[in-house]
């Protein structure tokens, strides 16, 4: 019976392929007593079975480092592994093993919902999505417990040029590091949202996957034939064969087209009445910067140095920051590399920061909770309030900047105070660095993100003492509209397209133009081709994206008219509901 589910739409494309479901361990346990003279072999098969998996662990870090495995994997790997030697979850079942005479796995099951509850409590939806790793951590001991293996294996369809769509309740970074050995077509998960292990991997692979489906792990059965949806995220289920033909058309027409950009590569990125568009790519760790080389980008417009922060014990020092910053510099060979500070708090947690007991309130990077961490302290009032971190970091980025074009970008300004400390500790820097004798360009640009409303409201003081400017979309929407585009409740309402955000962007861009401040958009607008002509009627002359969506923005930028667009753009920036903006955007 052909039936559809829907769910959210995280990976764009068309997969049609046989459901391959994967199983997971049950987490409810049957309790049982244990004699005293047992307590201690039963801890000593709980720690052999932490140790079994901890070697897994370790063998999938290894195996996400290896070339080709999106560089998201390894990171996903550091915070299983590190969830697992917590104490608040191994040591607490050891523990209630001791105190209760109780076996390894109802022990292992009561300490996780603990901790699912104590996430639960969390108002940040990314925050409490977390709670899944542990869930997950602890589904891989119960493997190791009962010696059952979770595994995808191959099949026969995976051998009949058939592909095959994962189908979960849920996936854990160790699944999804599996995926490159097999052929895998799409994902689809009853949890999860935009920012779930799932969607970030799928993403990185360029896999159709769709997330939230909520009852889709129960309704489907291995072998049903399906067709995955990743733009409209829509889930059809055993489609007949008229529903089939029309995808499996709409799908070659699609591989047909991403064949077809690649010959763009080399193109040169310029609108049809002769405006040249520079395009740039956000990358996380310095061993994107060669994918950013392979795709054709001008430059690195985001440098998110805060990943070098991240599952770590130890904070990087200066010279560990600077040889990743000179690696990104070296590998863009003169073409710029935007660095941005240190952007660490809300959802980006750094246990570095967090086991060095900063003075700092509850909110600084995650050591401790705080009521609203996307308001807290975070970003460049994290920095300001640690300035020897800073400083640290203000030095590694000036020392890369010997070696190539360097511009340092600081996130979440909204004073002009902010601004000028900013600028004093990275004349300071520039002093330590100059009695040291460290070479540096005593030139280095520095520029500001515009993502707070009262920044793109109250632009004058960005405009005169910094170099150029970068508008980052996604938080601009959220804290624009008050919407968390995590929390699945209100996700609906997370619309860049909303006449407000348009209206704060447009300005910023037209205010950075009058004043011969550079200006670029590195959110996700940037990256999505649906909104490149209407950026580029708004005047906006630099983009930047994930590696991956460079070429199919190029091609957008190459069909543009920017003289007509501005015209076309200034009348639908007047409209004040979101429908007529939406119904003007498809003309353009």
């Amino acid at each position: 019976m052909t039936f559809a589910l829907h769910g959210m739409a995280v990976s764009a494309g068309i997969a049609i392929g046989r459901a391959h479901l994967v199983s997971h361990a049950m987490l409810e346990v049957s309790q049982y007593q244990l004699r005293e003279r047992d307590v201690v072999g039963e801890l000593i098969r709980f720690d052999k079975a932490v140790a079994l998996v901890a070697a897994e662990l370790d063998a999938l870090r290894t195996e996400a480092s290896a070339p080709g495995a999106p560089a998201e994997l390894s990171a996903f790997v550091d915070v299983h592994a590190m969830i697992l030697v917590d104490p608040s979850l191994s040591e607490a079942a050891r523990d209630l093993i001791r105190a209760r005479r109780c076996n390894a796995e109802w022990a292992m099951v009561q300490q996780m919902e603990v901790l699912v509850a104590q996430f639960d409590e969390f108002e940040d939806a990314y925050l409490r999505e977390r709670k899944q790793d542990v869930v997950q951590v602890v589904e891989r001991v119960l493997k190791a417990l009962t010696g059952k293996a979770r595994k995808l294996s191959r099949r026969k369809t995976a051998l009949v040029d058939d592909e095959l769509i994962v189908v979960a309740h849920d996936l854990s970074p160790a699944d999804t590091i599996q995926f490159k050995s097999l052929k895998i077509g799409g994902f689809i998960t009853d949890l999860g949202g935009s920012t779930s292990h799932t969607a970030i991997v799928a993403r990185s692979l360029a896999i159709p996957a769709i997330v939230g489906m909520q009852q889709a792990r129960r309704l489907i059965q291995d072998d049903d034939l399906l067709i995955v949806d990743g733009a409209r995220g829509v889930l059809i289920v055993d489609p007949d064969k008229r529903v089939l033909e029309e995808y499996r058309l709409r799908k070659t027409e699609l591989e047909l087209e991403r064949s077809k950009r690649k010959r763009l590569k080399t193109a040169r990125s310029e609108t049809l009445d002769g405006q040249l568009i520079e395009l740039y790519a956000n990358i996380e760790v310095p061993q994107d910067a060669e994918l950013a080389k392979e795709a054709g980008a001008d430059g690195i417009g985001l440098y998110r140095t805060e990943f070098l922060f991240m599952n770590r014990d130890e904070l990087p020092d200066e010279d560990e920051q600077f040889e990743a910053y000179r690696h990104v510099v070296k590998v863009m060979a003169g073409k710029p590399v935007t660095i941005r500070s240190l952007d660490i708090g809300a959802d980006k947690d750094a246990r570095a920061l967090r086991n060095r007991g900063s003075g700092s309130s509850s909110s600084d990077g995650g050591s401790g909770q705080t009521t609203n961490p996307a308001l807290g302290l975070r970003a460049i009032r994290f920095c300001l309030s640690e300035p020897q971190l800073f400083l640290r970091q203000l030095r590694a980025i000036l020392r890369a900047s010997h070696f190539g074009k360097t511009r340092l970008l600081i996130p979440m300004l909204a004073h002009a105070f902010e601004i000028e400390q900013t600028l004093s500790l990275v004349e300071l820097a520039k002093l330590q660095l100059r009695e040291s004798r460290h070479k540096f360009d005593e030139g280095m640009e520095v520029g500001g993100m515009i993502e707070i409303p009262a920044a793109a409201l109250a632009l004058s003081p960005f405009l005169r003492q910094l170099d150029f400017l970068s508008i980052g979309t996604n938080d601009l929407i959220q804290y624009t509209l008050a919407i968390d585009r995590t929390d699945r409740a209100v996700a609906h309402l997370y619309d860049p397209q909303h006449p407000a955000v348009l209206r704060l962007i447009a300005q910023t861009i037209q205010a950075g133009t009058r004043a011969g401040l550079p200006g670029a958009v590195c959110g996700e607008m940037a990256g999505d081709p649906k909104l490149t002509k209407l950026l580029i009627g708004m005047g906006l002359r630099q983009f930047s994206m994930h590696p991956a969506q460079l070429l199919e923005v190029k091609q957008q930028v190459m069909m543009a008219d920017a003289t007509q667009l501005a015209v076309r753009v200034a009348k639908l920036l007047k409209f004040d509901e979101a429908d007529k903006i939406s119904e003007q955007l498809d003309k353009l």
